[in-house]
């Protein structure tokens, strides 16, 4: 199965606050929640594959509120997914297209999202050679996921060195993403 990723989409933007409004309403009656749009369609002028990744940030100790406000509005869950502090979803219809997680305030996988959206946002340089590597794999009809995750850390190191994260934190995210890395 091969990677699509396409030029930035200024929809994206629109698309992500039409979702948003919807888990604002759901956790209204919640715990306090933020909602960002994270990952690569968050960024202006980045390419990306063509779908939204939408973080919920609570308090760790309302993780399990959460997930119970957006299973009431038709959020399938998924669990962890093997990533300790988020909760997986499966959206309760296909369109916009997105990943919709539930996370622990303060963690690693939050910070990482949120430093990596950010950084992006205000380096051009970065960002640009990142939507190059990302497009270059892409390019490879026999890329897996798998394998777009790990080739891209090298450029995502760099992003994230332009972060306030630690060098251990760095190399934490390094062995997620690319477990055969030696870093």
């Amino acid at each position: 199965m091969s990677i699509e990723v396409v030029a930035y989409d200024p929809s994206w933007q629109d698309r992500f606050e039409k979702v948003a409004a919807a888990l604002s309403g759901a956790l209204a009656d919640g715990p306090p929640a933020s909602i960002e749009h994270v990952g690569s369609t968050s960024v202006p002028g980045l390419a990306a594959k063509p779908i939204l990744d939408i973080d919920v940030i609570v308090a760790p100790e309302d993780v399990p509120a959460a997930v119970a406000a957006l299973v009431r509005i038709g959020y399938r869950h998924r669990g962890d997914l093997g990533v300790a502090g988020r909760e997986a979803f499966f959206a309760p219809d296909e369109e916009p297209r997105r990943h919709v997680y539930v996370c622990a305030a303060g963690t690693l996988n939050v910070r990482n999202h949120l430093a990596v959206r950010d950084v992006l946002r205000r380096r051009d340089d970065l960002r640009d050679e990142y939507a190059a590597v990302k497009l270059a794999l892409a390019a490879d009809p026999a890329m897996d996921i798998d394998t777009y995750i790990a080739r891209k850390s090298d450029v995502l190191q760099k992003v994230l060195a332009a972060a306030d994260l630690t060098d251990a934190e760095r190399r934490q995210i390094l062995s997620l993403n690319d477990p055969s890395s030696t870093q």
